[in-house]
């Protein structure tokens, strides 16, 4: 009678995939950046007024913020009266769909939003809102 000896069977080595979880990981990357929305700020924190017939706009391209004390924001920085014109046709350039939302803050004299509003006319953007808190 023969002894079968074991010795001489196969050792697998175990190894784990990991090719599928890392087109899983990249198919949720590219999904989450392709739905991600990015907030547009101004750099500053407005008292906006309040309104009863306030509409959410969808799309804003350009925000421009007037604090109280005058003072104007565009793209997180702030810029004299006199540069409104220009920073919005540089911002115009930019974009494909020309609006712009204006930030006046609630104690900001109308004065100031007017300037801002026909500087913004001006650069040729017709479609200007303002950004007031739902009542």
């Amino acid at each position: 009678m023969r002894k079968f000896s074991h010795n001489n069977t196969v050792k697998e080595e175990t190894e784990i995939n990991l090719t599928p979880m890392l087109d899983v990981v990249f198919i949720m990357l590219i999904f989450f950046i392709v739905t991600t929305s990015f907030v547009k700020e101004t750099g500053v924190d407005i008292n906006r007024p309040s309104a009863a017939t306030s509409e959410q706009k969808s799309k804003a391209n350009i925000l421009i913020a007037i604090k109280s004390n005058g003072e104007i924001w565009i793209d997180k920085r702030m810029v004299d009266l006199r540069a409104v014109r220009a920073n919005i046709e540089r911002l115009k350039a930019d974009s494909t769909h020309n609006s712009v939302v204006v930030q006046s803050d609630i104690e900001a004299k109308t004065g100031v939003l007017v300037k801002v509003m026909d500087q913004i006319r001006l650069a040729g953007i017709t479609n200007i809102s303002l950004s007031t808190l739902k009542n």
